[in-house]
């Protein structure tokens, strides 16, 4: 049962977002169509930067699915943010090949020179540090993603260009 005073998915996302949601509940039969929730999701994230409670039971409420199945996406998957991160968010991989090839020292340079750790944001709001596990690029580890994209073959040097680039 949804709560009169929520606000739905079409009070929270523009119009072009409520399009994307749709063309991606389309794709599924009514009865399944549940199955957009990670898309969903992606799309209400990329339009307010991250998910809130809110945002989240109005996602469970467009899919007709229980509120905790949006929270279970959401708290399962790294690429889902439940609190405001900064301007870029970098997601640093410390799985096996890249620790070993040395994400563990690029992980020492963030804190040393931007004095984040993982799950913390620059005191100026512009970069947010994920750690995260797998990005399925080991063959260039260690590596980063920072908005969408993928940069490998990284060492301290290339990642301390890299951030005077993007401030």
């Amino acid at each position: 049962m949804t709560d009169s005073s929520a606000k739905t998915l079409q009070d929270l996302l523009s119009g072009k977002g409520i399009e994307q949601v749709d063309v991606w509940v389309g794709k599924y039969p009514e009865e399944r169509k549940r199955a957009a929730i990670i898309p969903i999701m992606s799309i209400v994230q990329e339009e307010y930067g991250y998910l809130t409670q809110e945002l989240m039971d109005a996602v469970a409420d467009y899919l007709t699915c229980p509120k905790i199945a949006a929270y279970e996406v959401a708290t399962f998957y790294s690429m889902f943010r439940l609190k405001k991160a900064g301007k870029y968010v970098i997601s640093l991989c410390t799985n096996v090949s890249c620790m070993l090839a040395g994400s563990g020292d690029i992980q020492k340079w963030f804190k040393d020179e931007l004095g984040i750790e993982p799950g913390e944001t620059t005191e100026d709001g512009v970069f947010t540090l994920k750690e995260v596990e797998c990005m399925a690029a080991c063959g260039g580890a260690p590596m980063l993603e920072v908005d969408k994209k993928y940069h490998e073959n990284l060492d301290v040097d290339k990642v301390a260009n890299l951030i005077r680039e993007l401030k």
